[in-house]
């Protein structure tokens, strides 16, 4: 940790033109995967995280995600600034981020999410995937950019994590059959004509905060992905107003039947909550897949 704190202090002398020491670091929570400190500076108040068992990347793709939250106007809601990242190497990796205090929504807080989410979903790009291959939790994500959405969800995403999960012996062949027969089936259950929209990709409501400043998006998955499989993790434990969804659909509306995709979409989070963690999250991904065959 001190070999961290001496780069920073470095890295922020740099960044102010002036000599800057850490006066305090305290524990925040920081999820189940990472180290979280809250950095007093001479320049301020900083959000520190840290991990040296994870992948070498993981840090530096979570900035690349962060960054290009960022790159949208967004009058409603915060991405937190990056000042610099880390990978693991003879020292942990790590994320220095700008703090943001916790505040009180407020009665705008969840339309202003629903809004900003929403000009964060017409952020477009020519195709499918992202400039690296990233994380969703610890999980990686197949980010290789692709023309096609069917095909990327089918094989870059389901398929992607089925293989996982059958490489460490998850799944038997009669069971892998079923995703198959879904992932086959894909142009039946997906309308042609998805536009390319940057999300999040991990956005449950440990996933943002309210700040002072606003509602903030932390830790994303973030890819340029048809905008409605940004629904399925946030459907799937809830945790958004029918305030936010109303105002979302004000700014940006949903096609009249995404819900009647919205299980298929959970199925990716299923799939991967049941890598990392087991249990009863296989069958049900399994039921998901069925109910769609």
């Amino acid at each position: 940790m001190q070999d961290i704190i001496k780069e920073i202090e470095s890295h922020l002398s740099d960044r102010f033109k002036e000599k800057v020491v850490v006066k305090s670091d305290s524990a925040v929570g920081g999820g189940c995967i990472n180290h979280a400190s809250r950095l007093e500076t001479s320049a301020g108040e900083f959000f520190l995280k840290w991990n040296s068992r994870c992948a070498p990347d993981m840090f530096l793709r979570e900035a690349e995600g962060l960054r290009e939250l960022s790159k949208v106007k967004n009058p409603f809601l915060k991405v937190p600034e990056v000042i610099v990242a880390r990978e693991v190497g003879n020292t942990p990796g790590y994320i220095l981020l700008e703090y943001l205090p916790s505040g009180y929504p407020g009665d705008s807080g969840d339309e202003n999410l629903g809004r900003g989410l929403a000009l964060i979903h017409k952020k477009t790009t020519d195709k499918f995937g992202f400039y690296h291959n990233n994380y969703c939790g610890t999980t990686p994500q197949d980010n290789a950019w692709n023309d096609d959405w069917i095909d990327f969800f089918g094989k870059q995403r389901l398929w992607h994590l089925v293989d996982l999960i059958r490489m460490q012996g998850g799944y038997n062949s009669a069971t892998i059959a079923v995703f198959e027969k879904l992932v086959n089936k894909l142009p039946e259950l997906i309308p042609e004509g998805s536009k390319p929209a940057l999300i999040h990709g991990d956005l449950w409501s440990g996933n943002y905060m309210y700040t002072s400043a606003g509602p903030a998006l932390i830790d994303p998955a973030a890819c340029y992905a048809g905008r409605e499989m940004e629904m399925g993790i946030m459907t799937m434990f809830g945790g958004f107003s029918q305030r936010f969804w109303d105002a979302y659909n004000e700014e940006y509306p949903l096609p009249p039947d995404w819900r009647e995709r919205n299980k298929l979409y959970q199925l990716y989070h299923i799939l991967n909550h049941y890598y990392l963690f087991g249990g009863g999250y296989g069958q049900q991904a399994v039921s998901v897949a069925r109910r769609y065959v």
